[in-house]
């Protein structure tokens, strides 16, 4: 079997635009939620969210580009600017050996909500000719395959929210059984609007906090439901032995996938844990590595259903071992980017095992007895370790794990 490896990481986040600012502000502890700024919400229930921040996405990619391509797309094409730019590997593969997967939970709803409502207020001559290529959820996927000449498999995926870590998980399969050299992959999401956050918010998924330091608060007693956030997040995956041979910089290596479904509910998740656990289980496969030397980077919602999950299905799959493993959940200064946290949170889980540093789970102030694991609360803890590992679960019972070792 082929050995897999990160060449390439980039990120756009509530916290940083790049993975450097995401890096820093995330070890520091930094909170990325605030008041909504994209719509008013003096009149709403759901008031937070994780926006990006200042991200001039014309002085990147020029007017037209902005005026022609949804937001989820533009942030792909950040993100992935900087880790083909970290990887080298353009001009350096045969453009059929090279290929994307790469997905949103969503898609265009910007561009869904804005043409929906020009149908209704002007017709539908008004109705941009550009709605369809803007709005489709595989366009990001089209769009940074023409941009980096990628002719090689070209795959969009959506497992919602467990979207950017399947994208990682098939591109590492898609590498390891020879269909490819090398992968984009990630996911995008920029759907903070008043549709998407009324449609949340009414499933009873959404906090209602207006306190940003007291919102999201994974693992925490208080917990009451997530807050929504943006962005994009890619990691350039590459054969072993083709990034030793053009001399790459290889991040870390990507060692296990785990990949289930719960078949239990559309939007809640097994209380069981049964096959939750499995995902960590497949992905910890032949790793070998002791708990106390393993990071997860949790899911960690800020949900009472998904938070007790997931902890059952690490005592699950780690029995009394789940005690020793550093666990955090760095959507409590992200808040949740969708389709897009998957990826993101891939790229801090490989941060914290290249940095021997654990982020924490900031605003964790109140205990669960139930929730009895080592959450990391608040400060960035030293740990030297091993194993990373980033799990992400959906809806419609979608379960994600991936897994990362030093080379």
């Amino acid at each position: 079997m082929r050995r897999v490896v990160i060449t390439g990481m980039g990120a756009v986040t509530p916290i940083g635009n790049n993975v450097a600012e995401f890096k820093e502000a995330m070890f520091a502890g930094k909170n990325g939620i605030d008041t909504i700024t994209k719509f008013d919400v003096s009149d709403s229930k759901w008031t937070l969210a994780g926006e990006v921040k200042n991200f001039d996405a014309a002085a990147m990619f020029g007017k037209p580009a902005v005026k022609n391509t949804d937001m989820f797309t533009l942030y792909a094409m950040a993100a992935a600017d900087e880790a083909m730019e970290q990887s080298g590997i353009q001009g350096k593969i045969e453009s059929d050996r090279i290929g994307v997967c790469f997905g949103s939970g969503i898609g265009g709803m910007d561009t869904l909500c804005t043409e929906h409502q020009n149908l209704l207020e002007k017709g539908a001559r008004k109705v941009s000719p550009r709605f369809v290529p803007k709005m489709i959820y595989n366009i990001a996927a089209g769009n940074l395959a023409i941009r980096y000449n990628a002719n090689g498999p070209c795959t969009a995926v959506s497992t919602a929210c467990a979207t950017g870590a399947t994208a990682i998980g098939e591109a590492y399969r898609t590498i390891l059984h020879g269909y490819a050299d090398a992968m984009i992959c990630g996911g995008s999401e920029a759907a903070i609007n008043p549709l998407t956050v009324a449609g949340f918010g009414n499933c009873q998924a959404l906090s209602t906090a207006s306190d940003k330091d007291n919102a999201c608060m994974p693992f925490d007693k208080r917990r009451n439901g997530f807050i929504m956030a943006e962005g994009a997040g890619v990691m350039v995956l590459e054969d072993y032995d083709h990034a030793v041979a053009r001399g790459a910089n290889i991040i870390a290596e990507v060692c296990g996938y785990g990949s289930t479904c719960d078949a239990h509910h559309v939007t809640a998740p097994d209380p069981e844990a049964k096959y939750t656990a499995k995902a960590f289980l497949d992905a910890y496969d032949n790793c070998g590595v002791p708990a106390e030397k393993i990071y997860v980077n949790a899911h960690g919602t800020s949900t009472p259903l998904n938070d007790a999950t997931e902890t059952n299905a690490l005592k699950r799959a780690f029995g009394e071992d789940a005690k020793k493993l550093h666990i955090s959940s760095t959507k409590s200064m992200t808040g949740h980017m969708l389709g897009a946290t998957g990826t993101v949170e891939a790229i801090a889980a490989v941060l914290a095992l290249t940095e021997g540093l654990v982020p924490p789970t900031i605003n964790y102030k109140e205990a669960d007895p139930e929730l009895d694991l080592d959450y990391t609360p608040n400060t960035a803890v030293k740990a030297d370790l091993e194993l990373a590992m980033s799990s992400n679960l959906g809806f419609g019972g979608h379960n994600a794990v991936v897994a990362f070792k030093k080379v």
